[in-house]
């Protein structure tokens, strides 16, 4: 049962969330990194997860989780975009690196006759590992359904453009890489959400191995598809986010509980990561360790050249429990903030981990992505 104090919150947050939808404007223009004239670094970049990623699909879908209004995109080349900050993501970073553009929104392609070769994104806001997560919040897509449009894309137009040979095929996805981030909301909008449902029926342990077990199935499907670069990020401290600290009527301290579910569920994917890549040939399967490294960057943040590690850069209600109220100008020094709105990172953070992630192998394990680039 829930009491006052958990049904005003959550009531309060969708009732807000309502009236983003009917004052979000529409879709931006699919929005593309200046790749140069020198060849990249990969065939494509293919990214899924949830909004963190995500960079325009839930502009498409009936949910309440958008990010295509202002302040959000405020430094972004083309202004608001549907990306959850305020500039570029984590995804974005790796696209510059590699030379390729960023990988369009698929929701925004999929009545279009031109269909990238260069990668896709297929993140969606709210959503997670389970079906179910996010749900209650509108329609997003889990990562099961991600893949299924993946397959999609893959079989009916994409290898119209490898249609040379199995072998050029085979080596286009074997080549690409593709990027993973999900699992937060399965928590923050599944698991501790005061409904009826999972908590009940699962201990931490347990939830966490039920989220892991799913994704080993999903991430054996797209090895199936093709993929065989595969970075899969692990979940970060989101019991230090505005939004959990608030929530727990803390100001300057992480919800430690929440934390250390986050941990279990990243003790097991590195266990998963490491098994499937023993079982599946010719497979790289990467795990991203972000949890410790965003976690020494929020207790020691002016080591990164953060100066508030607390509270979002944009207004939100209740001091850092929503998104971004919209319309209203956010702090004016984003590059100093650690969070976005009560969710979401600042671009300078996620600065931060994909450059880690890009050249330190210790961050990126085994492989950062430059050398997985050259991987065989």
């Amino acid at each position: 049962m829930m009491d006052n104090h958990e049904r005003i919150s959550l009531y309060s947050v969708l009732i807000f969330n309502f009236f983003l939808l009917f004052i979000c404007r529409l879709p931006s223009d699919v929005v593309s990194a200046d790749p140069g004239d020198a060849p990249p670094l990969a065939p494509a970049l293919y990214v899924f997860g949830d909004s963190l990623f995500d960079n325009g699909n839930n502009n498409l879908l009936p949910t309440v989780a958008k990010a295509n209004f202002f302040p959000y995109g405020v430094n972004f080349a083309s202004g608001p975009t549907g990306r959850f900050t305020n500039g570029r993501t984590v995804a974005d970073f790796i696209a510059e690196y590699l030379g390729l553009p960023y990988p369009p929104p698929y929701l925004g392609l999929r009545y279009s006759p031109f269909v990238s070769d260069l990668g896709m994104n297929y993140a969606s806001g709210s959503c997670g590992i389970l079906h179910e997560t996010g749900k209650f919040i509108g329609k997003c897509l889990s990562i099961g359904e991600q893949i299924a449009l993946f397959e999609t894309t893959i079989m009916s137009q994409l290898r119209t453009y490898h249609t040379s040979s199995s072998d050029s095929w085979s080596s286009y996805m074997a080549q690409s890489i593709f990027i993973i981030s999900i699992g937060s909301n399965d928590y923050i909008n599944n698991y501790l959400q005061p409904i009826p449902g999972l908590r009940r029926n699962y201990s931490p342990q347990s939830f966490a191995s039920l989220l892991v077990n799913h994704l080993a199935l999903h991430l054996q499907r797209l090895y199936e598809l093709g993929a065989r670069k595969v970075v899969m990020f692990e979940i970060g401290p989101i019991g230090c986010i505005p939004s959990m600290m608030r929530a727990a009527g803390r100001r300057g301290g992480c919800v430690e509980e929440t934390n250390r579910l986050a941990l279990m569920f990243n003790n097991r994917l590195d266990d998963m990561l490491k098994t499937l890549g023993s079982n599946l040939p010719g497979s790289n399967f990467i795990l991203g360790r972000v949890h410790e490294f965003a976690y020494n960057a929020l207790k020691y943040p002016t080591k990164y050249g953060i100066e508030d590690a607390s509270n979002p850069c944009c207004t939100t209600l209740g001091n850092g429990t929503t998104g971004c109220i919209p319309a209203v100008s956010p702090c004016g020094n984003p590059d100093t903030h650690y969070f976005w709105d009560g969710y979401h990172l600042t671009e300078a953070v996620y600065k931060l981990v994909g450059d880690r992630c890009l050249y330190d192998s210790s961050i990126c394990f085994p492989k950062s992505v430059k050398q997985l680039v050259v991987a065989g």
